[in-house]
């Protein structure tokens, strides 16, 4: 059946015509209805033309197309697997497989190594919580058919029973990446909380200052990592282990394990520094017999030694000062490198009269009311005697670490109390500045204070740990699958920290398909926007 057009009189018309076979088997056609004259069709056809369609099953003319419908589907994730294992194997992390093979270990140590590693870059979990994770994705060239809690157990048992094989794998994987001419390697450590109250041999959960000045049950966690950013060694300490007593060991691991530089300066922090330290560290030599370089920090609880050698500085350079200044001199056969930073002095000694200010006010106001007392006039709630006044402004005044500016004196009878001017104008003038102890030669005082600052990319690398890999809080009790889960962890910021061919990160959205803009018009889902968009690979 199909249309036509006659022509009949001078004037055409549309018809609709079909074919039919004869009694003879001969093929006619025959009109089947006359719609009209043909300038005289209009829209008046459409309903006719519709109706058709409908029969049809077809969609009406000028009907918008249905909106896809979504279906949801089981589905395992692949991307991100897939991009770490590649890593982890150009890398050279699959070296471990030839530490276990040599074993009598039935299971794939290396693959569940290498799982736990990768759930910790992408979905932190407990190793119960892996097992839920490795069936939502599809790991590339992973063996076992199935996961147990007890093999992942069993696997840091002998990451442990074979450590220094392990780790000399990870050295091995991470020389190519280290400048051997100069290295600069900075060293920190932070604590990790750990929960339970069971005691075991040698345990290393100890009570102890946690960097958020809490007493807690922790370990500690020494990371070291080049200028780069890329972290070289780790090492896990009790919990009330003193930081001074960690630098040492730390260090000739690193020397043992990296003989080939030639020339290595170690950046420190403040928390690093005792006299032993910079004694030993003096003594330190390299495989290649030339001396350790080192720039540590000062504490500033121990400014006060060196008051007398930077009173010129301070009054010559710092007092007028608008931007930063630097100075150096000598002390105790080392350089004593000095930075002072006028815009961080001011807000230090601004905020500290501050809370001075706020102290005296204090002190005033119970001073005033013990006198109304003692005049007979009363107050609402207890009354307040000498001896309270005095102890709770002595403990205010400590809290706020002031004790060697505002001096209360607790031999008097009285509340009273003085300001130490002198005590106030030595720390005002230590506000601001950064103390700095090298031996390094060649570096400008301005360099070694630069070198110093990179030091704050560590941070970055502990707040990775944190945050990311979520390294804590550590539920495990022994001691030894507590330094397994460390090195877990100390493995995924390899791979998270790692750049390849010096690239810098990239971050954007991947340019949707027609299809994805359409289900996402379909959900109501506003398209994802981002500075930069990538071409899908």
């Amino acid at each position: 059946m199909h249309v036509k057009l006659t022509t009949s009189g001078g004037r055409r018309y549309v018809q609709l015509v079909e074919s039919y076979r004869d009694e003879a088997g001969r093929v006619k056609k025959r009109t089947v209805a006359t719609l009209g004259r043909a300038e005289q069709v209009d829209g008046s056809l459409d309903a006719v033309i519709n109706g058709l369609l409908k029969v049809t099953g077809r969609e009406p003319m000028g009907a918008k197309p249905p909106a896809p419908t979504v279906s949801f589907e089981s589905a395992r994730a692949l991307g991100n697997v897939w991009a770490l294992t590649e890593l982890w194997k150009s890398l050279g992390f699959s070296g471990l497989r030839r530490v276990f093979r040599r074993t009598r270990r039935t299971t794939d140590v290396e693959a569940l190594i290498r799982l736990m590693v990768l759930n910790r870059l992408c979905d932190p979990e407990s190793k119960l919580g892996v097992l839920r994770w490795v069936q939502t994705v599809a790991l590339p060239d992973f063996g076992p058919k199935a996961v147990t809690h007890q093999q992942l157990l069993r696997s840091l048992d002998a990451l442990m029973d074979h450590q220094d094989e392990v780790d000399a794998v990870i050295a091995g994987l991470l020389r190519p990446l280290i400048d051997q001419d100069l290295s600069v390697v900075f060293y920190d450590l932070t604590t990790i909380r750990s929960e339970g109250l069971s005691q075991q041999t040698g345990d290393v959960r100890q009570y102890g200052m946690a960097k958020e000045g809490l007493i807690a049950r922790q370990f500690m966690l020494g990371v070291v990592q080049t200028a780069e950013g890329l972290p070289i060694y780790h090492e896990v300490f009790d919990g009330n282990t003193a930081e001074t007593r960690t630098l040492l060991p730390t260090l000739s691991k690193v020397l043992e394990r990296f003989p080939s530089v030639q020339r290595l300066v170690l950046v420190a922090d403040r928390g690093l520094l005792s006299l032993d330290n910079l004694e030993a560290l003096k003594a330190v030599r390299l495989a290649s017999g030339k001396p350790l370089e080192f720039i540590v920090a000062v504490p500033g609880r121990r400014y006060n030694e060196f008051i007398e050698l930077l009173e010129p500085f301070h009054e010559q350079q710092c007092a007028t000062a608008t931007h930063e200044v630097t100075s150096e001199q000598a002390w105790n056969n080392l350089r004593l490198v000095v930075a002072h930073d006028p815009v961080t002095a001011a807000t230090k000694t601004e905020q500290r009269n501050e809370r001075i200010d706020a102290l005296i006010r204090q002190a005033d106001q119970w001073s005033g009311k013990l006198t109304e007392q003692d005049e007979g006039v009363k107050h609402r709630g207890r009354k307040l005697s000498d001896s309270g006044a005095k102890a709770r402004f002595y403990h205010a005044v400590s809290e706020a670490h002031l004790s060697r500016i505002i001096k209360v004196d607790l031999g008097e009878e009285l509340l009273s109390y003085h300001i130490d001017d002198k005590a106030k104008r030595l720390v005002e003038m230590m506000d601001g500045k950064l103390l700095l102890v090298t031996n390094a030669e060649g570096l400008a005082a301005q360099n070694v204070i630069q070198r110093y600052k990179s030091l704050a990319d560590i941070e970055r690398g502990f707040k990775v740990l944190k945050s990311e890999i979520e390294i804590g809080p550590v539920y495990h009790r022994l001691p030894e699958r507590i330094r397994a889960h460390a090195s877990i962890c100390f493995m995924a910021l390899i791979l998270h920290r790692v750049r390849l061919n010096g690239g810098e990160p990239v971050i954007g959205v991947s340019t949707l398909s027609t299809e994805q803009n359409e289900v996402l018009h379909a959900l109501g889902i506003e398209k994802p926007a981002a500075p930069e968009q990538l071409a899908l690979l």
